[in-house]
Order: C-alpha cells, then sequence, then structure tokens
C-alpha cells in the first residue's frame, strides 16, 4: 500500500512539473513570435536600384538616346593627339572611353609632306587634293593644316555631340559620325563651305532624315562656291 502511494505520488508531481513547463513555453512563444516579425527584412535589390554605381556614374544599362537611325551621344570631350586632322579625331566619351571618330561625307587635305618606310609617302595623295580643289601641292597642305587648326578651335574644351552607327569600315576602330558644331549645325558643312575640305567620301542619311543623295548634291554647291571664292 505505501509503495502505491508513493508511486501516486510521483506521478503527480511529474503532471504538474509537465503542466507548468507547458504553461511557461505558451507565455514564451507570443514572444518569440513577435520578436521574428520584427526583424528587418533580407536587403533585396529592387529593378531600377542598380541604375549608378558607387562613383555616381551611369551604368551599362544607360543607353544613349537613338535619332534616325544614329546613336546620339552628348558631352563629349576634345582629345589631343598627334594624329588628329580636320576630318577624323579623337573624343572622349560621356562613359569614359576615348574613340576615333572619322567625318560622313568629306576629305580635308594632309598637313603635311609625310615618308613612311620602304619608300612609300603621301606625295600622290596630295596631287589628288590639290587637283580636286583646284590648288597647288603647297597650298593644299596648308589648307589641311588650317582644317586641322580650325577644327581644334571649335571643338576643344566643348561639349560636343555626335551622332554615329559604329560602323568600321577599314577596320582600324575609326567609326564614321557627324558632328555637330557648339553653335549650330554640321561640322562637315562647315569644313566644306570653308574650303577646307572635298566631298570625296563615305555619305550617309542624316540624323535629322536628310537622304544621303540630296546632301550631297548640296555640299558640291557649297563645294563649287568655296573654290569660286578662293
Amino acid at each position: 500500500m505505501a509503495i502505491r502511494a508513493k508511486t501516486q505520488s510521483w506521478q503527480v508531481i511529474v503532471l504538474i512539473a509537465a503542466a507548468l513547463a507547458l504553461m511557461a513555453v505558451e507565455r514564451w512563444k507570443p514572444g518569440l513570435l513577435r520578436s521574428w516579425r520584427d526583424q528587418p527584412a533580407t536587403s533585396e535589390r529592387t529593378p531600377g536600384s542598380e541604375s549608378r554605381d558607387t562613383t555616381g556614374k551611369p551604368s551599362s544599362s544607360d543607353k544613349p538616346a537613338v535619332v534616325g537611325g544614329y546613336e546620339r551621344l552628348e558631352g563629349c570631350e576634345w582629345i589631343a593627339h598627334r594624329q588628329n586632322d580636320g576630318d577624323s579625331f579623337r573624343l572622349k566619351l560621356p562613359d569614359g572611353r576615348v574613340e576615333q571618330f572619322r567625318l560622313y561625307f568629306v576629305d580635308c587635305p594632309e598637313s603635311a609632306f609625310k615618308e613612311y618606310g620602304r619608300g612609300e609617302n603621301n606625295h600622290d595623295r596630295i596631287r589628288q587634293q590639290a587637283r580636286d580643289m583646284g590648288v597647288t601641292d603647297d597650298e593644299v597642305v596648308a589648307l589641311g593644316k588650317r582644317a586641322k587648326q580650325e577644327v581644334e578651335r571649335l571643338l576643344a574644351g566643348k561639349s560636343i555631340t555626335l551622332y554615329t552607327e559604329w560602323d568600321d569600315p577599314f577596320g582600324d576602330r575609326r567609326y564614321h559620325a557627324f558632328v555637330e558644331l557648339p553653335g549650330g549645325g554640321w561640322l562637315h558643312e562647315w569644313l566644306v563651305s570653308e574650303g577646307l575640305a572635298r566631298v570625296h567620301t563615305k555619305g550617309a542619311m542624316l540624323p535629322d532624315g536628310t537622304a544621303e543623295a540630296a546632301h550631297e548634291r548640296a555640299l558640291e554647291q557649297r563645294e563649287r562656291e568655296a573654290r569660286a571664292e578662293r
């Protein structure tokens, strides 16, 4: 009898302990849920949150505007280089790259008589340029020097806008482009009007939709007028 009573007493104690433990868990559980729910959510990148990097520069997802089939690049900068001339020069793009561009439609004269390796030179090219522009060889080289100087004067230190399709016909990373003058108008038109370039290279439709053939005829008229005034 004493053994049975003792066993029952232990059973009561175990039941009471289990009940107390259950009550403690029930009281603790809501606080645990609240503290878990109040934790800050894991950081996630939402669409558009990476539009700029830590330096503040636009990311590669920010693409230039396309106008008339050409990429329109604003805020380009003139970069001085020994190979720059009137119709071909280097510009720093808004993303920091430096690329070489060549103007559509026009060819500026050579700015110096040059001798290359293996007995080659640019004298035949100069003679052709002089013949087309109606001047002597020395005079056409002087025009080439002036074209180089004038283009640098017009563009250096200015915010430049250009239009390009990134065509690279010679495989030398020299891309054709239309370049706007800071005061308005096209650089290649200005060069022809000033008698500093001949109409003698690849043409294309203008960004404003002007047809290539029509624009070439207009340039040839400017070329004749400049030659008559020389």
